[in-house]
C-alpha cells in the first residue's frame, strides 16, 4: 500500500517537470532562433519478488516472474534543432540560417558561444555584433564612410558594403558558420546562446553553403520552432496525467484508512 503512494508521487513529480518544460517553451515561442525542449522520462528500479526461470517443479520452470515497478524519473531534457520558420524583416543587419549551423560570438570573458540568434547590431566602432553587444567570429568590421543601408549579405556569407557614394560595393568580411557532431549536447545558457561541451563534440567551421552547412539569408530572422498547437495538447495530456497520479495517491490513501478502520 505504501509503495502506490510513493510510486504516484514520482508520477506527479515527472509530470510537473513536463509542465515546467512547455511553459518554458511557451513563453519562448517569440524568441528569435529558440529551439525547445522536449522531456524524456524512464521507468524506476524494479523490485523483483520472484524471476522468471525460477523452477516451479522438479520438471518444470515459471515462464513469467513478479517485478514491482517504483515510479517514473525525468531522464533528459532534449533540444530539437529542427528548423524555425523565416520572417522577413527588412533590417540589413539581420541574418537567418537556413539550414544546419551556428554562429560563434566571443563572450566577455574571452571564450566562445554559438547562436542561431541573428538579429544583429553595428556597435560604434563599425562591428557587427549581438544585442548583447558579443562580436561575431570571425570579426566583421565595417570601414570609416560606410553606408548603412548598402550592407549586403550572400548567401555564402559574403559580406560587402559601400564606402564614400562609391558605385561599386567592398568586401568588408565573411560569414562562417559552425556545427557540431551533436548539436543536442550543447549547454545552453541563456541569451540565445550555447556552450561546447564534451557531448557536442568540437566545433566544425565552414562557409555557408558548403560541406553540409546550410546558407544564410539577408533581412530575414528565423523565429522559434515551438509549435503552440503541440505544446497546448501536451499541456492537456500532462494535466491529466497529474490527475490520474493524485487519484492513485487519494485511493491509496483510502484503502489505508480502510484497513486501519477494521478494528474500532
Amino acid at each position: 500500500m505504501v509503495r502506490s503512494l510513493w510510486t504516484a508521487a514520482t508520477g506527479m513529480n515527472g509530470q510537473q517537470n513536463q509542465i515546467d518544460t512547455i511553459s518554458h517553451n511557451l513563453s519562448n515561442v517569440n524568441t528569435t532562433g529558440y529551439k525547445k525542449q522536449r522531456v524524456e522520462f524512464e521507468d524506476l528500479i524494479y523490485q523483483n519478488v520472484k524471476l522468471a526461470g525460477t523452477p516451479a517443479t522438479e520438471d518444470t520452470v515459471t515462464p513469467v516472474g513478479i517485478q514491482m515497478g517504483s515510479g517514473v524519473k525525468l531522464a533528459a531534457t532534449q533540444r530539437m534543432f529542427n528548423q524555425g520558420s523565416l520572417q522577413a524583416s527588412e533590417n540589413v543587419t539581420d541574418l537567418a540560417i537556413v539550414g544546419e549551423g551556428f554562429y560563434r560570438v566571443q563572450q566577455y570573458d574571452g571564450s566562445f558561444a554559438y547562436t542561431r540568434d541573428g538579429s544583429f547590431k553595428i556597435d560604434s566602432n563599425g562591428q557587427l555584433v549581438t544585442s548583447n553587444g558579443l562580436r561575431v567570429m570571425p570579426e566583421i568590421i565595417l570601414p570609416e564612410g560606410f553606408e548603412i543601408e548598402t550592407l549586403t549579405i550572400s548567401n555564402d556569407g559574403r559580406v560587402t558594403i559601400k564606402v564614400n557614394g562609391a558605385d561599386d560595393s567592398v568586401d568588408v568580411g565573411q560569414i562562417e558558420l559552425y556545427k557540431f557532431s551533436n548539436p543536442a549536447g550543447l549547454e545552453a545558457s541563456g541569451d540565445n546562446l550555447f556552450i561546447q561541451s564534451n557531448a557536442s563534440g568540437e566545433a566544425i567551421a565552414n562557409r555557408p553553403g558548403f560541406e553540409g552547412m546550410g546558407i544564410t539569408k539577408h533581412k530575414f530572422l528565423e523565429m522559434s520552432n515551438v509549435s503552440v498547437v503541440n505544446e497546448m495538447v501536451q499541456m492537456i495530456v500532462a494535466q491529466r496525467a497529474y490527475e490520474f497520479n493524485s487519484k492513485a495517491i487519494q485511493t491509496s490513501d483510502t484503502m489505508l484508512a480502510t484497513a486501519a478502520n477494521l478494528k474500532r
